[in-house]
């Protein structure tokens, strides 16, 4: 809203309305005002979740080996991060800009869901809502996005073209804007992939079509992949609103970078012409997550609850989508894949030891960081764990720093991917 208003008052030559038009001091007002919003507006929340029972129950004791005491905790604190997220990107956002509006409609969507399961938590069923609830609202989230940003005239990209002159490597940017299902392979040169013309060059005519099927059905499957992924992360104070503050400070600066004709030439990538607004998106969501933290380290005031890690997931993966950068998230958003991967192989390992009658596991608990905080004596002798690593037991405080220490080596690498190749 301010952004029109003093981009009107500009026309008057009113003295510091021209900044507004600069997306470097629009996003640093919105990091600020969120961190503001969080911090103040979750106090107010935490006292108002504690005197209306909206607070944790009881931890399982064999989980938390350190007896703390989470009962009396209150949950659903990315509504926190949810709030402060939205109100900076009304207030400093082009709210006409297609990838804005993509951006609040998968924090609002997202955490809607996740809200309806810790209320159900809450209130009704401590096995909260269905699965198969959450899988399809991703799903169809998933289907939106892809389908808008396949249908919309506002979603197109200049493809980078490289031409030697005198020896000299030079990146040129076309000057048509086209629809494109291109996307950004790491580690290599030639670093463009058309998923329409390596998958479906046979089509013929129809080949276009049945590229932006796959993308769109690709788009539903990295959304599901990655909230889930930040759904299993959120299993330590800090943990997960730490991780992904890191890894959004890696996405801005990437859609910084693809929405900078500058910026693409040097990295020989595609320009993304308005994707700037994801900058402003990503301060505010920033700024919401390092708030959050104020609460949320340990020991932690409030949980977020799949309200809030739900919606960041999300968030992380559509952003990816939009910047064309979905092949760099198993780097970006490694920590994530761990846990997701981590489970499944949990699973489907108890599964064949049922078969042989044989309590096996591969990890001493999964997702995988629970396995660091599992004291000796813990895990029964009528359980194999294949995998017994650490022997040992870490502080949670450890286990959480170390996990983001991960996340900021991963997060430097898929930048500088860009020029390694």
């Amino acid at each position: 809203m301010l952004y029109y208003f003093f981009r009107f008052l500009e026309q008057f030559n009113i003295p510091g309305s021209g900044m507004w038009s600069y997306i470097s001091f629009r996003s640093i007002l919105a990091l600020i005002l969120s961190l503001i919003i969080s911090i103040w507006f979750g106090e107010y929340f935490i006292k108002w979740m504690r005197n209306n029972g909206g607070t944790e129950t009881q931890r399982d004791r064999s989980i938390d080996p350190y007896g703390v005491e989470k009962k009396g905790v209150p949950t659903m604190g990315g509504i926190i991060i949810i709030i402060a997220t939205i109100v900076p990107c009304l207030l400093f956002g082009r709210l006409r800009n297609i990838y804005l509006i993509l951006m609040m409609v998968t924090t609002v969507w997202l955490g809607a869901i996740g809200f309806a399961d810790d209320y159900i938590k809450l209130k009704i069923s401590k096995d909260g809502l269905r699965p198969i609830y959450k899988l399809v609202g991703q799903a169809l989230l998933g289907l939106i996005v892809g389908l808008t940003l396949w249908l919309s005239p506002d979603v197109v990209i200049r493809e980078n073209v490289s031409t030697q002159k005198q020896g000299t490597e030079i990146v040129m940017h076309k000057s048509n804007p086209v629809k494109s299902t291109t996307t950004t392979i790491p580690f290599v040169k030639n670093n463009n992939l058309n998923y329409t013309d390596v998958f479906f060059s046979w089509l013929g005519k129809y080949r276009s079509a049945a590229g932006w099927i796959f993308f769109v059905f690709l788009t539903t499957f990295v959304v599901m992949a990655v909230s889930n992924g930040s759904n299993l992360n959120d299993g330590m104070d800090g943990m997960c609103a730490g991780n992904s503050a890191i890894v959004c400070v890696a996405l801005g600066i990437l859609a910084y970078f693809s929405s900078n004709l500058s910026f693409a030439s040097y990295f020989n990538i595609m320009y993304i012409p308005q994707c700037e607004e994801l900058v402003v998106f990503l301060s505010a969501f920033a700024g919401a997550l390092v708030g959050f933290l104020w609460y949320n380290a340990y020991p932690a005031q409030i949980f977020m609850g799949d309200t809030g890690s739900l919606a960041i997931g999300g968030i992380i993966a559509v952003t990816a989508i939009i910047i064309h950068k979905e092949l760099l998230i198993p780097i970006l958003c490694f920590v994530f894949l761990c846990e997701s991967i981590s489970v499944m192989l949990q699973v489907q390992l108890a599964k064949i030891g049922n078969k042989k009658g044989k309590k096996w596991r591969l990890f001493k608990r999964a997702p995988i960081h629970d396995a660091f905080r599992i004291k000796p004596g813990q895990i029964t002798d009528d359980i194999h764990v294949f995998l017994n690593w650490p022997r040992g037991c870490w502080l949670e405080s450890k286990i959480t720093v170390r996990f983001w220490i991960l996340t900021i080596g991963m997060a430097a690498l898929t930048i500088i991917t860009l020029k390694i190749r």
